[in-house]
């Protein structure tokens, strides 16, 4: 990477850096004008609206708080994007990015919820969230193990599972292989972790047939 690029890089690294910390800094006083307006300074002219605090709050976490889940992702990205090819960076942050909206919903509901049944109502949607995500997510840990170590790339010519052919794709899920039938094999990433992959010799190609001599 020339110096010209890495420096592009940086300064995208230092944008969403300080993106976050103004996400970070306008949740943070915005939560606390809206607990000062509800709490004291409301009530001082006979405007009592407290019971309607945690709607507002909710909407206020709902939106920020999926800001800053965002530019968090945005800042992994350009961090490894200093030292990782682009789809290994995108790959982490669309990881980083389910996790902190998982996060984020377990959250809002236990504020719904509120006391001990928004923590079981959170507990709950967190499990929830965890079993249904298990396989995609270690499929996609796999994935990034794949992209970051590169056993094999595009246009290799590999046998996997028993499948022999071209790589013609390497994602964070799912890895195409093209078969010499012309026929198209996608493969699981947490399969290939676990298996020999082998990487073989092209083919020659095929020679044409000799010219038939002229009468």
């Amino acid at each position: 990477m020339s110096n010209q690029s890495t420096n592009a890089e940086k300064s995208k690294y230092l944008d969403a850096l300080i993106k976050l910390i103004i996400y970070i800094a306008f949740f943070i006083i915005i939560s606390a004008v809206l607990q000062y307006l509800f709490d004291s300074f409301l009530p001082r002219y006979g405007i009592v609206l407290t019971r309607y605090y945690i709607y507002v709050n909710i909407s206020l976490t709902l939106l920020l708080g999926y800001l800053v889940v965002r530019a968090f992702a945005d800042v992994i990205q350009e961090f490894l994007r200093l030292k990782y090819p682009m789809d290994v960076a995108r790959a982490f942050r669309n990881i980083f990015l389910l996790i902190g909206v998982g996060a984020l919903i377990t959250t809002i509901a236990g504020e719904v919820g509120g006391g001990l049944a928004g923590v079981s109502v959170g507990g709950f949607l967190g499990i929830v969230i965890g079993f249904s995500m298990q396989q995609p997510l270690g499929q996609a840990i796999s994935g990034l193990f794949i992209l970051i170590s590169r056993p094999f790339k595009i246009n290799d010519y590999v046998t996997i599972l028993g499948d022999t052919g071209l790589v013609i794709e390497v994602g964070i899920l799912f890895t195409e292989v093209k078969k010499d039938d012309g026929s198209k094999v996608v493969i699981p990433s947490n399969l290939i972790i676990n298996n020999k992959v082998y990487i073989l010799q092209k083919p020659a190609p095929a020679s044409s047939a000799p010219a038939a001599p002229k009468q």
